[in-house]
C-alpha cells in the first residue's frame, strides 16, 4: 500500500493567507499589521496596446518605461464604479474567480467596456504588479535589505535574490503565486492566486515607510479583514 505524502503546515511567513480565516489571525504570531494594495491599471503610452497578451506581455522595467500607472481611484472616476469593493468584485468576475450568486456581471462589462474606451490594461490575478515592485523593492533596500527570499505560492520551493538584481531584470517576478521575504522575516510580500491584490505584512511602522516610498494604494487589514474582503463589505451593507 502506497503511503500518501502530507505536506508540512507552511511558514506564515512565507505564504499567503487563506481564504476562509481573517488574515490578521492568520498572521498574529509573526506580523501585527497587514497592508492591502491594489494592484494597479496600466495605459500604455509609447508601446502597442495589443501586446498585452499573455505570448508577448512585455516585461516589468518596459512597462515602468512606456507605460502609466491608473490607479483604483482614477479608474472609479472613469468608470463610475461605485466603490473599491464593487471594482474588485468586477476583475474577480471577469477571470470567473466568483460563485454565480455573487457576480455582478453589470460590473465586470463596465470595466471592460472603460478598459476597451481608455485602452487601459486590467491588472492581472494573481502577479505582484510592476509598476510598484521597483519602488517597493528600493523601499526595502533603504531599510538596510540587500537581499530577499522568493517563494513559490506553498513556499516548498525558495530562492534567495539579490534586491538588484529583481530590480534591474525585466522578466523578473512574472510567477504566479510568488512570495517575497526578507531574510530575517521582517517584511512579507504575497499575493493570492486569483486576487488583484497583494498583501504586505510587517510592524505598522515598516509598513508606513513602504507605502509612502512607493506610493501604494490600499488600506489596513482589521481584525475581521478577509481576502475576500470586497464581499465582506457588500454583503453587510
Amino acid at each position: 500500500m502506497t503511503k500518501i505524502k502530507v505536506l508540512p503546515k507552511p511558514h506564515k511567513y512565507a505564504v499567503c493567507a487563506p481564504e476562509d480565516t481573517p488574515i490578521k489571525e492568520f498572521y498574529k504570531d509573526f506580523y501585527n499589521e497587514v497592508f492591502i494594495f491594489y494592484h494597479p491599471f496600466i495605459k500604455p503610452k509609447s508601446i502597442d496596446y495589443e501586446l498585452f497578451e499573455p505570448e508577448t506581455y512585455p516585461g516589468k522595467n518596459e512597462i515602468i518605461e512606456k507605460c502609466e500607472l491608473v490607479t483604483w481611484q482614477q479608474f472609479l472616476i472613469l468608470s463610475g464604479i461605485q466603490n473599491y469593493s464593487f471594482l474588485d468584485i468586477g476583475l474577480r468576475i471577469q477571470v470567473l474567480g466568483l460563485k454565480k450568486q455573487y457576480a455582478n456581471e453589470e460590473t465586470a462589462k463596465t470595466i471592460r467596456d472603460t478598459c476597451e474606451k481608455h485602452r487601459i490594461i486590467a491588472p492581472t490575478e494573481g502577479f505582484f504588479p510592476e509598476f510598484l515592485m521597483n519602488k517597493i523593492l528600493r523601499s526595502l533596500q533603504h531599510e538596510g535589505h540587500e537581499w530577499i527570499w522568493s517563494g513559490d505560492e506553498f513556499c516548498t520551493e525558495r530562492k534567495l535574490e539579490y534586491i538588484d538584481d529583481l530590480i534591474n531584470d525585466n522578466e523578473a517576478l512574472r510567477n504566479q503565486h510568488l512570495s517575497l521575504f526578507t531574510h530575517n522575516n521582517e517584511v512579507l510580500l504575497t499575493t493570492h492566486w486569483d486576487s488583484h491584490f497583494s498583501l504586505l505584512c510587517s510592524d505598522k511602522k515598516a509598513i508606513s515607510k513602504i507605502v509612502k516610498f512607493a506610493g501604494l494604494e490600499g488600506y489596513y487589514c482589521d481584525d475581521k479583514s478577509e481576502i475576500y474582503w470586497s464581499l465582506q463589505n457588500t454583503l453587510l451593507n
